[in-house]
Protein backbone atom coordinates (compact mmCIF):
# COMPACT_ATOMS: atom_id res chain seq x y z
CA UNK A 1 0.00 0.00 0.00
CA UNK A 2 1.36 3.41 -0.94
CA UNK A 3 1.25 6.68 0.94
CA UNK A 4 -1.33 8.17 -1.40
CA UNK A 5 -3.76 5.40 -0.56
CA UNK A 6 -3.35 6.07 3.17
CA UNK A 7 -3.92 9.80 2.66
CA UNK A 8 -6.97 9.14 0.49
CA UNK A 9 -8.45 6.82 3.13
CA UNK A 10 -7.90 9.41 5.85
CA UNK A 11 -9.49 12.18 3.79
CA UNK A 12 -12.46 9.98 2.95
CA UNK A 13 -12.96 9.06 6.62
CA UNK A 14 -12.77 12.74 7.58
CA UNK A 15 -15.37 13.96 5.09
CA UNK A 16 -17.76 11.05 5.61
CA UNK A 17 -17.64 11.45 9.40
CA UNK A 18 -18.17 15.21 9.20
CA UNK A 19 -21.13 14.83 6.83
CA UNK A 20 -22.80 12.10 8.90
CA UNK A 21 -22.16 13.90 12.20
CA UNK A 22 -23.64 17.11 10.81
CA UNK A 23 -26.79 15.27 9.76
CA UNK A 24 -27.05 13.52 13.13
CA UNK A 25 -26.56 16.84 14.92
CA UNK A 26 -29.39 18.47 12.93
CA UNK A 27 -31.66 15.53 13.67
CA UNK A 28 -30.77 15.65 17.38
CA UNK A 29 -31.40 19.40 17.65
CA UNK A 30 -34.68 19.23 15.74
CA UNK A 31 -37.64 19.78 18.11
CA UNK A 32 -39.40 16.57 19.04
CA UNK A 33 -42.33 15.78 21.29
CA UNK A 34 -41.13 15.41 24.89
CA UNK A 35 -41.81 12.30 26.88
CA UNK A 36 -44.61 11.93 29.41
CA UNK A 37 -42.52 13.08 32.37
CA UNK A 38 -41.88 16.48 30.83
CA UNK A 39 -38.22 15.80 30.02
CA UNK A 40 -36.37 15.94 26.72
CA UNK A 41 -37.51 14.02 23.72
CA UNK A 42 -36.24 10.43 23.97
CA UNK A 43 -35.42 10.35 20.25
CA UNK A 44 -33.16 13.40 20.49
CA UNK A 45 -31.39 12.01 23.57
CA UNK A 46 -30.78 8.70 21.79
CA UNK A 47 -29.35 10.51 18.75
CA UNK A 48 -26.95 12.52 20.90
CA UNK A 49 -25.90 9.42 22.83
CA UNK A 50 -25.28 7.30 19.72
CA UNK A 51 -23.36 9.94 17.75
CA UNK A 52 -20.30 7.69 17.72
CA UNK A 53 -21.99 5.60 15.04
CA UNK A 54 -20.99 8.34 12.59
CA UNK A 55 -17.31 7.65 13.37
CA UNK A 56 -17.88 3.93 12.91
CA UNK A 57 -19.56 4.43 9.54
CA UNK A 58 -17.01 6.99 8.34
CA UNK A 59 -13.93 4.97 9.31
CA UNK A 60 -15.48 1.65 8.26
CA UNK A 61 -16.48 2.98 4.86
CA UNK A 62 -13.03 4.44 4.19
CA UNK A 63 -11.13 1.32 5.29
CA UNK A 64 -13.59 -1.04 3.59
CA UNK A 65 -13.29 0.89 0.33
CA UNK A 66 -9.50 0.71 0.51
CA UNK A 67 -9.65 -3.05 1.07
CA UNK A 68 -12.07 -3.48 -1.83
CA UNK A 69 -9.71 -1.57 -4.10
CA UNK A 70 -6.86 -3.88 -3.06
CA UNK A 71 -4.85 -1.24 -1.27
CA UNK A 72 -3.81 -3.50 1.64
CA UNK A 73 -1.72 -5.88 -0.47
CA UNK A 74 -0.71 -9.00 1.44
CA UNK A 75 -2.03 -7.82 4.84
CA UNK A 76 -5.65 -7.61 3.70
CA UNK A 77 -6.65 -10.50 5.98
CA UNK A 78 -5.27 -8.85 9.10
CA UNK A 79 -6.84 -5.48 8.31
CA UNK A 80 -10.18 -7.10 7.40
CA UNK A 81 -10.21 -9.04 10.67
CA UNK A 82 -9.33 -5.88 12.57
CA UNK A 83 -12.17 -3.98 10.93
CA UNK A 84 -14.63 -6.84 11.46
CA UNK A 85 -13.80 -7.17 15.17
CA UNK A 86 -14.14 -3.42 15.70
CA UNK A 87 -17.46 -3.48 13.86
CA UNK A 88 -18.78 -6.26 16.13
CA UNK A 89 -18.06 -4.36 19.33
CA UNK A 90 -19.44 -1.17 17.78
CA UNK A 91 -22.73 -2.93 16.95
CA UNK A 92 -22.93 -4.20 20.52
CA UNK A 93 -22.29 -0.70 21.81
CA UNK A 94 -25.05 0.71 19.60
CA UNK A 95 -27.50 -1.77 21.11
CA UNK A 96 -26.35 -0.61 24.55
CA UNK A 97 -26.89 3.04 23.56
CA UNK A 98 -30.47 2.35 22.51
CA UNK A 99 -31.32 -0.06 25.34
CA UNK A 100 -28.71 -0.21 28.15
CA UNK A 101 -27.75 -3.57 29.60
CA UNK A 102 -25.21 -4.81 32.13
CA UNK A 103 -21.56 -4.10 31.37
CA UNK A 104 -20.56 -7.68 32.19
CA UNK A 105 -22.44 -8.92 29.13
CA UNK A 106 -20.03 -7.06 26.83
CA UNK A 107 -16.97 -9.08 27.83
CA UNK A 108 -17.87 -12.30 25.95
CA UNK A 109 -18.56 -10.37 22.74
CA UNK A 110 -15.33 -8.37 23.06
CA UNK A 111 -13.38 -11.57 23.68
CA UNK A 112 -14.91 -13.23 20.61
CA UNK A 113 -14.08 -10.21 18.47
CA UNK A 114 -10.49 -10.21 19.75
CA UNK A 115 -10.17 -13.94 18.98
CA UNK A 116 -11.38 -13.24 15.44
CA UNK A 117 -8.66 -10.61 14.97
CA UNK A 118 -5.97 -12.91 16.35
CA UNK A 119 -7.02 -15.83 14.19
CA UNK A 120 -7.16 -13.85 10.95
CA UNK A 121 -3.78 -12.26 11.74
CA UNK A 122 -2.17 -15.70 12.18
CA UNK A 123 -0.64 -15.10 15.61
CA UNK A 124 0.88 -17.97 17.57
CA UNK A 125 -1.17 -19.45 20.45
CA UNK A 126 0.94 -17.81 23.18
CA UNK A 127 0.99 -14.43 21.47
CA UNK A 128 -2.69 -14.80 20.61
CA UNK A 129 -3.73 -15.30 24.25
CA UNK A 130 -1.75 -12.26 25.36
CA UNK A 131 -3.15 -10.22 22.49
CA UNK A 132 -6.76 -11.16 23.37
CA UNK A 133 -6.27 -10.17 27.02
CA UNK A 134 -4.60 -6.91 26.00
CA UNK A 135 -7.32 -6.02 23.48
CA UNK A 136 -10.17 -6.60 25.96
CA UNK A 137 -8.38 -4.66 28.72
CA UNK A 138 -7.48 -1.64 26.59
CA UNK A 139 -10.88 -1.56 24.88
CA UNK A 140 -12.67 -1.12 28.20
CA UNK A 141 -10.01 1.27 29.49
CA UNK A 142 -10.52 3.63 26.55
CA UNK A 143 -14.30 3.24 26.74
CA UNK A 144 -14.19 4.52 30.34
CA UNK A 145 -12.74 7.83 29.09
CA UNK A 146 -16.03 8.76 27.45
CA UNK A 147 -17.33 10.70 30.46
CA UNK A 148 -16.54 14.30 29.45
CA UNK A 149 -16.91 16.42 26.33
CA UNK A 150 -14.08 15.83 23.86
CA UNK A 151 -12.03 13.71 26.28
CA UNK A 152 -11.95 10.33 24.55
CA UNK A 153 -11.91 11.99 21.14
CA UNK A 154 -8.72 13.96 21.84
CA UNK A 155 -6.92 11.14 23.66
CA UNK A 156 -7.89 8.66 20.94
CA UNK A 157 -6.72 11.06 18.25
CA UNK A 158 -3.29 11.43 19.87
CA UNK A 159 -2.97 7.66 20.39
CA UNK A 160 -4.01 6.89 16.81
CA UNK A 161 -1.36 9.32 15.55
CA UNK A 162 1.27 7.46 17.57
CA UNK A 163 0.17 4.09 16.19
CA UNK A 164 0.24 5.53 12.68
CA UNK A 165 3.82 6.68 13.18
CA UNK A 166 4.92 3.34 14.63
CA UNK A 167 3.29 1.37 11.81
CA UNK A 168 4.94 3.58 9.21
CA UNK A 169 8.34 3.17 10.89
CA UNK A 170 7.82 -0.60 11.02
CA UNK A 171 7.55 -0.79 7.26
CA UNK A 172 4.09 -2.44 7.06
CA UNK A 173 2.04 0.35 5.49
CA UNK A 174 -1.11 -1.79 5.39
CA UNK A 175 -1.36 -1.61 9.20
CA UNK A 176 -1.36 2.19 8.99
CA UNK A 177 -4.70 2.12 7.20
CA UNK A 178 -7.00 1.85 10.22
CA UNK A 179 -5.03 4.22 12.52
CA UNK A 180 -4.93 6.85 9.78
CA UNK A 181 -8.66 6.58 9.08
CA UNK A 182 -9.47 6.52 12.80
CA UNK A 183 -7.40 9.65 13.49
CA UNK A 184 -9.14 11.48 10.64
CA UNK A 185 -12.58 10.31 11.74
CA UNK A 186 -12.02 11.39 15.35
CA UNK A 187 -10.76 14.78 14.15
CA UNK A 188 -13.96 15.27 12.17
CA UNK A 189 -16.15 14.15 15.05
CA UNK A 190 -14.34 16.50 17.44
CA UNK A 191 -16.06 19.43 15.72
CA UNK A 192 -19.35 18.24 17.23
CA UNK A 193 -17.98 16.64 20.40
CA UNK A 194 -16.06 19.64 21.76
CA UNK A 195 -17.58 21.39 24.77
CA UNK A 196 -20.49 22.03 24.75
CA UNK A 197 -20.91 18.71 22.97
CA UNK A 198 -23.85 18.27 20.61
CA UNK A 199 -23.00 14.60 20.00
CA UNK A 200 -21.36 11.93 22.13
CA UNK A 201 -19.35 8.90 21.12
CA UNK A 202 -21.51 6.71 23.33
CA UNK A 203 -20.82 3.03 23.88
CA UNK A 204 -20.71 2.38 20.13
CA UNK A 205 -18.04 4.94 19.24
CA UNK A 206 -16.10 4.46 22.50
CA UNK A 207 -15.78 0.68 22.16
CA UNK A 208 -14.99 0.98 18.45
CA UNK A 209 -12.21 3.47 19.20
CA UNK A 210 -10.75 1.44 22.05
CA UNK A 211 -10.89 -1.84 20.14
CA UNK A 212 -9.36 -0.35 16.99
CA UNK A 213 -6.48 1.20 18.98
CA UNK A 214 -5.82 -1.92 21.06
CA UNK A 215 -6.00 -4.38 18.16
CA UNK A 216 -3.90 -2.15 15.90
CA UNK A 217 -1.23 -1.96 18.60
CA UNK A 218 -1.20 -5.74 18.97
CA UNK A 219 -0.83 -6.32 15.23
CA UNK A 220 1.83 -3.61 14.83
CA UNK A 221 3.81 -5.17 17.66
CA UNK A 222 3.58 -8.61 16.05
CA UNK A 223 4.74 -7.27 12.67
CA UNK A 224 7.52 -5.09 14.08
CA UNK A 225 11.13 -5.87 13.13
CA UNK A 226 13.10 -7.85 15.67
CA UNK A 227 15.54 -5.06 16.39
CA UNK A 228 12.91 -2.62 17.67
CA UNK A 229 11.60 -2.47 21.26
CA UNK A 230 7.98 -2.83 20.18
CA UNK A 231 7.09 -5.08 23.12
CA UNK A 232 7.85 -2.18 25.48
CA UNK A 233 7.05 0.86 23.36
CA UNK A 234 3.54 0.08 22.09
CA UNK A 235 1.90 -0.68 25.48
CA UNK A 236 3.04 2.74 26.71
CA UNK A 237 0.66 4.35 24.22
CA UNK A 238 -2.30 3.40 26.44
CA UNK A 239 -0.85 5.01 29.58
CA UNK A 240 -3.61 7.58 30.14
CA UNK A 241 -6.47 5.14 29.66
CA UNK A 242 -4.87 2.59 31.99
CA UNK A 243 -4.14 5.30 34.58
CA UNK A 244 -7.79 6.36 34.59
CA UNK A 245 -8.89 2.74 35.00
CA UNK A 246 -6.46 2.18 37.87
CA UNK A 247 -7.64 5.37 39.58
CA UNK A 248 -11.27 4.29 39.34
CA UNK A 249 -10.64 0.75 40.62
CA UNK A 250 -8.52 1.92 43.57
CA UNK A 251 -11.05 4.58 44.54
CA UNK A 252 -14.02 2.23 44.45
CA UNK A 253 -12.09 -0.46 46.29
CA UNK A 254 -11.18 1.94 49.07
CA UNK A 255 -14.75 3.27 49.33
CA UNK A 256 -16.24 -0.27 49.27
CA UNK A 257 -18.27 0.58 46.16
CA UNK A 258 -19.24 -1.61 43.24
CA UNK A 259 -16.45 -1.86 40.67
CA UNK A 260 -18.88 -2.02 37.74
CA UNK A 261 -21.13 0.86 38.74
CA UNK A 262 -19.99 4.05 37.04
CA UNK A 263 -19.86 7.23 39.11
CA UNK A 264 -18.05 10.57 39.25
CA UNK A 265 -14.59 9.29 40.24
CA UNK A 266 -12.60 9.53 36.99
CA UNK A 267 -9.69 11.84 36.25
CA UNK A 268 -11.88 14.46 34.60
CA UNK A 269 -14.29 14.53 37.55
CA UNK A 270 -11.47 15.13 40.02
CA UNK A 271 -9.99 17.86 37.86
CA UNK A 272 -13.38 19.53 37.76
CA UNK A 273 -13.40 19.54 41.58
CA UNK A 274 -10.22 21.63 41.55
CA UNK A 275 -11.78 24.18 39.17
CA UNK A 276 -10.38 22.90 35.87
CA UNK A 277 -12.80 23.63 33.04
CA UNK A 278 -14.20 20.94 30.74
CA UNK A 279 -12.18 22.11 27.68
CA UNK A 280 -9.13 22.48 29.92
CA UNK A 281 -9.55 18.89 31.09
CA UNK A 282 -9.63 17.60 27.51
CA UNK A 283 -6.53 19.61 26.60
CA UNK A 284 -4.69 18.54 29.75
CA UNK A 285 -5.32 14.83 29.15
CA UNK A 286 -4.40 15.19 25.49
CA UNK A 287 -1.05 16.67 26.54
CA UNK A 288 -0.69 13.92 29.12
CA UNK A 289 -1.27 11.31 26.39
CA UNK A 290 1.16 13.08 24.06
CA UNK A 291 4.07 12.47 26.46
CA UNK A 292 4.00 8.63 26.40
CA UNK A 293 3.02 8.61 22.71
CA UNK A 294 6.01 10.77 21.77
CA UNK A 295 8.36 8.79 24.00
CA UNK A 296 7.19 5.43 22.65
CA UNK A 297 7.44 6.62 19.05
CA UNK A 298 10.99 7.88 19.52
CA UNK A 299 12.01 4.64 21.23
CA UNK A 300 10.37 2.62 18.46
CA UNK A 301 12.31 4.67 15.92
CA UNK A 302 15.50 3.88 17.88
CA UNK A 303 16.12 7.54 18.59
CA UNK A 304 15.88 7.08 22.38
CA UNK A 305 17.07 4.38 24.72
CA UNK A 306 14.33 1.98 25.90
CA UNK A 307 15.02 3.07 29.49
CA UNK A 308 13.15 6.30 28.74
CA UNK A 309 9.95 4.24 28.54
CA UNK A 310 9.96 4.02 32.33
CA UNK A 311 9.37 7.76 32.71
CA UNK A 312 5.76 8.06 31.43
CA UNK A 313 4.39 5.16 33.54
CA UNK A 314 6.26 6.43 36.61
CA UNK A 315 4.84 9.92 36.13
CA UNK A 316 1.35 8.49 35.63
CA UNK A 317 1.61 6.47 38.85
CA UNK A 318 2.58 9.62 40.74
CA UNK A 319 -0.31 11.49 39.13
CA UNK A 320 -2.75 8.76 40.21
CA UNK A 321 -1.59 9.03 43.83
CA UNK A 322 -2.03 12.80 43.69
CA UNK A 323 -5.50 12.48 42.19
CA UNK A 324 -6.49 10.00 44.90
CA UNK A 325 -6.15 12.83 47.44
CA UNK A 326 -8.94 14.76 45.70
CA UNK A 327 -12.27 13.62 47.21
CA UNK A 328 -14.50 11.94 44.66
CA UNK A 329 -17.47 10.84 46.75
CA UNK A 330 -19.62 13.27 48.70
CA UNK A 331 -20.29 12.15 52.29
CA UNK A 332 -23.82 10.89 52.98
CA UNK A 333 -26.24 13.37 54.48
CA UNK A 334 -27.04 12.50 58.12
CA UNK A 335 -30.68 13.06 59.13
CA UNK A 336 -31.22 15.69 61.85
CA UNK A 337 -31.83 14.54 65.41
CA UNK A 338 -35.26 14.66 66.99
CA UNK A 339 -34.31 17.57 69.22
CA UNK A 340 -33.08 19.61 66.26
CA UNK A 341 -36.22 18.76 64.32
CA UNK A 342 -38.42 19.94 67.19
CA UNK A 343 -36.49 23.18 67.48
CA UNK A 344 -36.84 23.75 63.75
CA UNK A 345 -40.58 23.05 63.86
CA UNK A 346 -41.17 25.42 66.81
CA UNK A 347 -42.88 28.76 65.90
CA UNK A 348 -40.66 31.79 65.67
CA UNK A 349 -43.28 34.49 66.37
CA UNK A 350 -43.47 35.65 69.95
CA UNK A 351 -41.26 34.72 72.85
CA UNK A 352 -40.94 31.04 73.63
CA UNK A 353 -41.74 30.29 77.27
CA UNK A 354 -40.34 27.22 78.99
CA UNK A 355 -42.93 24.87 80.36
CA UNK A 356 -41.49 25.05 83.88
CA UNK A 357 -41.53 28.86 84.08
CA UNK A 358 -44.73 30.60 85.29
CA UNK A 359 -46.65 32.63 82.75
CA UNK A 360 -45.92 36.35 83.06
CA UNK A 361 -48.62 38.84 83.98
CA UNK A 362 -49.57 40.93 80.95
CA UNK A 363 -52.51 43.05 80.07
CA UNK A 364 -55.46 41.32 78.47
CA UNK A 365 -56.50 41.97 74.91
CA UNK A 366 -58.90 44.68 74.04
CA UNK A 367 -62.57 43.67 73.72
CA UNK A 368 -63.50 42.34 70.27
CA UNK A 369 -59.86 42.05 69.13
CA UNK A 370 -57.47 39.19 69.01
CA UNK A 371 -54.26 38.91 70.90
CA UNK A 372 -51.63 41.44 69.83
CA UNK A 373 -48.59 40.27 67.97
CA UNK A 374 -46.33 40.79 71.00
CA UNK A 375 -48.46 38.65 73.33
CA UNK A 376 -46.51 35.93 75.08
CA UNK A 377 -47.37 32.38 74.08
CA UNK A 378 -47.02 29.00 75.68
CA UNK A 379 -44.84 26.21 74.43
CA UNK A 380 -47.82 24.83 72.50
CA UNK A 381 -48.24 28.12 70.66
CA UNK A 382 -51.39 29.38 72.41
CA UNK A 383 -51.52 32.93 73.86
CA UNK A 384 -51.31 33.12 77.66
CA UNK A 385 -54.35 34.29 79.64
CA UNK A 386 -53.37 36.64 82.50
CA UNK A 387 -54.97 36.09 85.93
CA UNK A 388 -57.27 38.77 87.37
CA UNK A 389 -55.52 41.56 89.26
CA UNK A 390 -54.93 40.97 92.94
CA UNK A 391 -57.23 42.71 95.41
CA UNK A 392 -60.26 42.67 93.13
CA UNK A 393 -62.85 40.02 92.67
CA UNK A 394 -63.98 38.56 89.43
CA UNK A 395 -67.44 40.12 89.85
CA UNK A 396 -65.91 43.60 90.11
CA UNK A 397 -63.90 43.06 86.98
CA UNK A 398 -67.04 41.93 85.13
CA UNK A 399 -68.95 45.00 86.35
CA UNK A 400 -66.18 47.28 85.08
CA UNK A 401 -66.29 45.64 81.68
CA UNK A 402 -70.06 46.18 81.44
Amino acid sequence: MNVLGIIASGVAALFITVALAKGARRAALRPHAPDGSGGRAPRAAALRRSGGATVVLGVGTAVGGALWLGAADGSAGSVAGLLAGAGIVAALGLVHDLKPFRAALRLPVQTAAAVLVVCLAGLSPAAGVLAVLWIVLVTNAFALLDHADGLLTTVGLVTAAGLLACAALGGDLALTLLPAALAAGLAGFLLHNWHPARLRLGASGAQFTGFALAASGALIQEAAPSGRAAWAALPVLATVALADTALVLISRRRAARSLLRDTDDHIAHRLRRVRVTVPGTAVLLALWAAVPVTTATLVYAELLHPAFLLLPPAGSVAAVFVLLRIPAYTPPLTPPSRTAARRTAAPTTGAAIPSTAPAPVVAGPAPGKGAPSGTARTAAGHPTVPPPPTGRSAAGVAAERN
